[in-house]
């Protein structure tokens, strides 16, 4: 837009010079090459101020924008890195929380493969491999029917031919009281499956661990199945998942000579299992007692009614009889009303009748 200013300024001033040369004469060439060159420097000034001014205006406007684009590119860059810190922190944040737990966990793992190392050791003697077998028979027992409750099992309970059975339970009939002891064959059970043997030592073992094993379902059959006191059956509990499972699965002579002695053999989760059928049957002997009771009280609570209904009839009658004297007494005190109001009609009627004569 300045180029075509210039080039509008440039073809007036030629024309100015055109007509000027038409119009004077060669004595006043001077004076009007003067004039036309004061004039030409004037709007030379003026186009130079306007231009200066135009161009400072317009540096002004590109200047302020500039500054604009670079605040706004500025906040975009602020907030994405603000952003971008965010996302980093929490992500930081979430990595050192991982590693705490990773490093919690470590932690438990140590400790539980020392507590494995210590129950190893603990488990090579047999006295103490006995208390563990009865304080996980006692946390069976207390996980089913509660803590202390006397009235369905006892730990350490002794019979009249002396012996103390590690539990006992008080099962209704026909099971009766049924003892429960634990039992932890070990030694020969580890050497029976110690793959670094040979195949001949691991044998020995085996024979070796089953009579261990028939060992205990003698034992108990004879401590725990008393005539007239127990029930004719006994629980031998293996606290060892591991080798009740070898037992049902390799040694089916084991199980049936624990038949013939009236001796059921069962690890933690089939001893739950059973104490959960025995825990349902109480439960329905109890909801059984309860429902003849209410069977009873219900038959005492018909007669008490079949005695208020003959009362309501006989009442009922009563009322029924009352209710129609009532009307009969209603129906008379209106005839005696309207005998009255005739009466006083005609007294009325009378009277006017001998003033008019």
């Amino acid at each position: 837009m300045d180029y075509i200013i210039i080039g509008l300024l440039i073809i007036n001033l030629v024309l100015i010079v055109v007509s000027l040369f038409k119009n004077i004469n060669e004595s006043n060439i001077t004076e009007r090459l003067g004039k036309l060159e004061v004039e030409m420097i004037k709007e030379l000034g003026n186009f130079k101020s306007d231009l200066t001014k135009n161009m400072s205006d317009d540096f002004t406007k590109l200047n302020e924008q500039v500054e604009r684009r670079l605040l706004a590119i500025n906040e975009k860059v602020n907030e994405r890195l603000d952003q971008n810190f965010d996302k980093t922190n929490k992500t930081f944040m979430s990595v050192i929380e991982r590693l705490s737990k990773i490093d919690e966990a470590q932690k438990k793992i140590e400790t539980l493969s020392t507590d494995i190392v210590s129950l190893q050791s603990i488990l090579t003697d047999k006295k103490s491999r006995g208390i563990f077998g009865e304080v996980n028979l006692k946390h069976i027992l207390a996980s089913v029917f509660g803590e202390k409750n006397d009235s369905i099992y006892r730990m350490q309970y002794t019979f009249s031919n002396k012996y103390i059975a590690d539990s006992v339970l008080f099962a209704p009939e026909p099971l009766g009281t049924i003892a429960i002891d634990s039992k932890f064959p070990l030694e020969n059970y580890q050497t029976m499956v110690d793959k670094n043997l040979s195949p001949t030592e691991r044998e020995k073992y085996e024979k070796l661990f089953k009579l261990d094993v028939k060992k205990h379902i003698d034992a108990i059959s004879e401590k725990y199945i008393i005539p007239s006191e127990t029930s004719d059956q006994a629980i031998m509990f293996l606290p060892a998942e591991a080798i009740f499972a070898e037992i049902n699965a390799y040694h089916p002579d084991i199980i049936e000579y624990a038949y013939k002695k009236r001796v059921w053999i069962t690890s933690p989760t089939t001893l739950i299992s059973t104490l959960t059928v025995i825990q349902m049957l109480l439960k329905n002997i109890e909801r059984d007692k309860y429902s003849t009771i209410i069977h009873k009280e219900l038959n005492k609570l018909g007669i008490e009614f079949s005695r208020y209904k003959e009362r309501w009839d006989k009442l009922s009658r009563s009322i029924q009889a009352v209710n129609k004297d009532v009307e009969n007494v209603s129906i008379t005190t209106e005839k005696i009303s309207k005998k009255f109001a005739s009466i006083n009609q005609v007294e009325v009627e009378t009277i006017e009748n001998k003033e008019e004569s």
